[in-house]
């Protein structure tokens, strides 16, 4: 369900827990390394301005040694690609006893994978379109033209083409045509091993943000996403004046209500908790259908989790200020 105005109010002042010492995890040696630092330093600006003591540091070698002499009290990971999103970090926090922002090692690792993401929420009865999950290795023993053949005669026309693991749309594309498919899945293997081809739903490109401020979690308004180009890829997240987004998505209520349902339903089927963005596709029907799932999502200045919780009337210092106050709670 949507958050009320009066469900919303019951935000944990971050206030009382000034004398926290957080670190901000950005960077990394992802591709998305450059959009990291930038969440990074935008979370680190709204830490500072409600009170909190934060500091901003690399994902690098010097990081173990730091938090070991002198550990902080939370963590907010806001590395994006593997290193934030892999679970991999999220484990070396258990092992030192460190709580941080977002979903344990577990649940990162399915949501990470996209194929696994995807038959965990279709068991759920959760929508998502119907893919097939492509090794290079397959790709090349098997004969790639055959290969090919079937998918398109298996899935049709368009198609949607992406790596399993990664975001910001980095080696997506969209295939319209049988033709351009080899060409959509050498860009994709530039960036992963292995590619996710799925059914392409034509429809409103939505995001739906889920936080957890201690009352449960909560889907804040949908962000309907317009990229001038058609496609939602890396350019158009991240450079000015490519995308156009409506905060609250223009849906009927009815439908807005259904796509809540559906994000909050998602969230919960793959074990997330505190945070998490969910990438739907509401097609003409009005029936949405999960694309994926992200557990450290962008939070720069034309990210949709920051316009989402513009739209929901919350301070987003405040809102994070809380998720360290609960993570705290969390500490071994």
């Amino acid at each position: 369900m949507v958050s009320t105005a009066a469900e919303r109010s019951v935000v944990t002042d971050p206030a009382v827990a000034a004398d926290l010492r957080v670190l901000v995890l950005a960077g990394g040696l992802s591709y998305e390394r450059d959009v990291s630092l930038r969440s990074g330093r935008r979370v680190l600006d709204a830490l500072r301005a409600v009170g909190m003591d934060a500091e901003l540091r690399d994902a690098d070698v010097t990081l173990l040694p730091a938090i070991t002499a002198d550990p902080p009290d939370a963590v907010v990971i806001a590395l994006h690609g593997a290193t934030g999103e892999d679970g991999s970090l999220r484990g070396v926090l258990d092992l030192c006893g460190i709580p941080y922002v977002g979903c344990d090692a577990r649940a990162s690792r399915l949501a990470w994978d996209k194929p696994s993401a995807k038959a965990v929420l279709r068991e759920a009865g959760i929508p998502t379109p119907d893919w097939v999950a492509l090794p290079h290795d397959r790709f090349s023993e098997l004969g790639a033209v055959a290969v090919l053949d079937r998918i398109v005669e298996r899935l049709g026309l368009p198609l949607m083409v992406k790596p399993t693991q990664g975001g910001s749309g980095l080696g997506a594309a969209v295939v319209r045509d049988a033709a351009s498919l080899p060409a959509a899945m050498v860009g994709c293997f530039a960036y992963d091993s292995t590619a996710l081809v799925e059914r392409y739903v034509p429809g409103m490109d939505v995001a739906v943000s889920v936080v957890d401020l201690g009352d449960g979690p909560r889907a804040l308004p949908a962000v309907e996403i317009v990229p001038r180009n058609g496609v939602y890829d890396y350019a158009a997240r991240y450079t000015a004046g490519r995308t156009t987004w409506h905060t609250p998505a223009r849906l009927d209520p009815e439908v807005a209500a259904t796509v809540a349902d559906v994000a909050l339903a998602a969230h919960t089927a793959l074990g997330l908790r505190d945070l998490s963005r969910v990438d739907l596709i509401v097609d003409s029907a009005g029936q949405p259908h999960v694309l994926e799932v992200n557990v450290s999502p962008g939070m720069t200045e034309t990210s949709l989790l920051p316009l989402a919780v513009q739209a929901a009337g919350l301070d987003f210092g405040r809102m994070v200020g809380t998720l360290v106050s609960r993570a705290v709670t969390r500490r071994p």
